[in-house]
């Protein structure tokens, strides 16, 4: 069974006013246009195009299915989202546990936990280019940017010594609460300065990068925490894994994003929104290291798996340059999402055949394997655990 879905853009104020409605060929329709829920997610369930009026929650609760344990989405960033972090499965029902105790309104501006659900995410470029923050980098680099931007200012000095502690997560977890706190308020205007004179040097794109921020986000100190994380740029078709706890901003760009489905998010700067310091601070996976990048493995068939290790989700990617070719096999293991994202793609099952222009998508159930026809680019989204060899 395959049966269309859509839904209308989300207007974020951060969104591209021009990439989605690109994706979809159509005219922009004037405002940002952030991201496309493909979904049953109950914030914004897709609509199902059958004639039933039904969206796709309600679909599937009609057909006596379970909730889809992902949410995919077409992401379009213009400008720097908030730095966030996730929760553990294990941290997310406590905390949602402990608000409902407390009597929070799900839908209070001050509440972390909207449900009791962990929210890893993977986002793949679909642009040329896409630009993020993953993860915090590795001291020295952090100490030799602070010492780029601003390093003869004596508040700064003070927070490169904090970084030399024996115990470097617990450094940089004090080092955010100073900041987020407001209790480094004179290094964080010290560095904001500074990333306006700084033009060259090693770290130059990087510092780039952060400046452009400071000018959306003045004053912010979440600006001086995404100097702290790794500045990752992602080709067409790379992958970006981001697991529980990790700290990332996603800068600019289009890309398919692939998460459990959950709303849970602790922010930590470049936002007006709510930012909770010590709930980020408990939930932020402080240790220092490479971005998670992922790659994915390549099937006979041509088939690419992404495959992050969590059973909630993967990500398959098929791209056909020919036409005639013989169609490609897909396996699926319970119900899916085929997202077309290039070209003239034809999804097939058993039953059924649907054509897929760019930009639209479709859920597939009850079927075993799913087949690509055309010449394009289709993504398949569905739970972990399926070989596509």
């Amino acid at each position: 069974m395959i049966v269309p879905i859509s839904n209308a853009p989300r207007d974020y104020a951060w969104g591209d006013p021009r990439a989605i409605a690109d994706l979809q060929g159509r005219e922009p329709g004037g405002s940002p246009e952030a991201e496309v829920w493909l979904g049953d997610h109950p914030g914004d369930p897709a609509e199902v195009d059958d004639g039933s009026g039904l969206t796709l929650d309600a679909w599937i609760a009609r057909a006596g299915g379970r909730p889809l344990p992902f949410l995919l989405k077409i992401l379009a960033a213009a400008s720097p989202l908030s730095i966030q972090a996730h929760p553990s499965l294990a941290q997310a029902r406590e905390g949602f546990a402990a608000e409902e105790a407390q009597g929070v309104p799900r839908d209070a501006a001050h509440r972390n936990y909207r449900d009791d659900n962990h929210k890893p995410e993977v986002i793949v470029a679909l642009s040329d280019e896409f630009q993020a923050l993953a993860g915090f980098r590795v001291l020295e680099q952090i100490d030799a940017l602070l010492d780029a931007v601003a390093g003869q200012d004596a508040a700064v000095r003070a927070l490169r010594e904090g970084l030399t502690a024996s115990d470097p997560a617990a450094a940089l977890r004090e080092l955010v609460g100073a900041l987020l706190s407001g209790e480094a308020s004179s290094a964080v205007a010290a560095i904001e300065a500074g990333l306006e004179l700084q033009a060259s040097g090693a770290f130059a794109d990087d510092i780039a990068a952060v400046r452009d921020i400071a000018r959306v986000y003045p004053g912010d100190p979440g600006v001086v925490v995404a100097l702290l994380l790794n500045r990752v740029v992602l080709r067409r078709g790379e992958a970006l894994f981001v697991p529980a706890g990790m700290p990332h901003a996603y800068l600019s760009g289009l890309g398919v994003e692939l998460m459990a489905a959950s709303d849970n998010v602790l922010r930590g700067g470049l936002t007006p929104k709510h930012v909770d310091v010590p709930e980020l601070l408990a939930v932020l996976d402080c240790a220092p290291g490479a971005a998670p990048r992922l790659s994915p493995s390549r099937s006979e068939a041509g088939v690419e798996a992404f495959t992050p290790p969590i059973p909630d989700f993967a990500l398959a990617r098929v791209r056909r340059t020919g036409a005639a070719a013989a169609a490609t096999p897909v396996a699926v293991a319970g119900p899916a999402i085929v997202l077309a994202t290039a070209g003239a793609a034809t999804v097939r099952c058993a039953a059924a055949s649907l054509a897929l222009p760019p930009g639209s998508a479709a859920f597939v159930d009850g079927e075993s394997e799913v087949f690509i026809e055309g010449a394009g680019e289709v993504f398949v989204a569905q739970a972990g655990g399926v070989s596509h060899d």
